[in-house]
């Protein structure tokens, strides 16, 4: 299998070297920059597989980097790192593009965990399994990225259309909170947070808020479901 090719934008150089020594050890390939210019100009420049990024960067910090990669590539998978733990930053993390957020500190294996079940997910959308997902008035081109309801685009972030996908392939089945957190976020979420929730309300109102026909309902103490047809 071709080398897998990492980016990681990280100021503090120790962190940096740390990652790229212990990732290179486990078979990739890893650039490092230790400033979001740098690290843009890198990723403008080189073909990556995965860009793992700090949020308080100089230069340009991580959230601009992430839209910024998101905007060239919307296809690339990023992890941001962060010190900070509070659900307004994560959501803010979520809603610049990232697909996942580690909490400094952190465990080492913990990451590598994340970065293989994130690289496999992207090897699995390689599998032919239908180009266009459809529920009702709604479709998602997985090719182009796009949703439409009633031939109206609907503008989604990367999470908010990872989770959209995930309940779309899971039509009129109800989805619990935990196997969400496992499927879309890929990590066992602490049963307090509300991530989640939040999610869903925002995928809800971009999807359902101007229809008759609510696609996405709540079940009480079970979860969500995508409901093609009817109450």
């Amino acid at each position: 299998m071709e080398e897998r090719k990492i980016l990681v934008v990280e100021d503090e150089k120790k962190i940096a070297d740390t990652l790229k020594m212990g990732l290179t050890e486990n078979g990739f390939y890893v650039e490092v920059a230790y400033d979001g210019k740098i690290g843009h100009q890198l990723f403008m420049a080189h073909s990556f597989d995965l860009v793992i990024a700090d949020i308080n960067l100089p230069g340009m910090n991580g959230y601009d980097l992430c839209r910024a990669i998101r905007h060239r590539n919307e296809a690339m998978i990023i992890i941001m790192l962060t010190s900070m733990s509070a659900l307004e930053d994560k959501i803010e993390g979520y809603d610049a593009g990232a697909d996942d957020y580690l909490i400094k500190p952190f465990a080492f294996r913990e990451l590598l965990l994340k970065i293989r079940a994130l690289l496999k997910r992207t090897l699995h959308q390689h599998i032919p399994v239908g180009n266009v997902l459809k529920a009702a008035d709604l479709e998602m081109n997985l090719d182009k990225k796009e949703v439409y309801r009633a031939g109206r685009r609907i503008k989604l972030t990367a999470k908010e259309f990872q989770l959209l996908e995930y309940l779309l392939r899971n039509k009129n089945r109800i989805i619990s909170r935990a196997d969400l957190a496992i499927n879309v976020w890929e990590v066992d979420f602490n049963t307090n947070t509300n991530v989640i929730d939040v999610y869903i309300s925002y995928v809800r109102n971009k999807v359902d808020r101007d229809f008759e026909h609510k696609l996405i309902q709540t079940h009480v103490g079970m979860g969500y479901i995508l409901k093609e047809n009817g109450n």
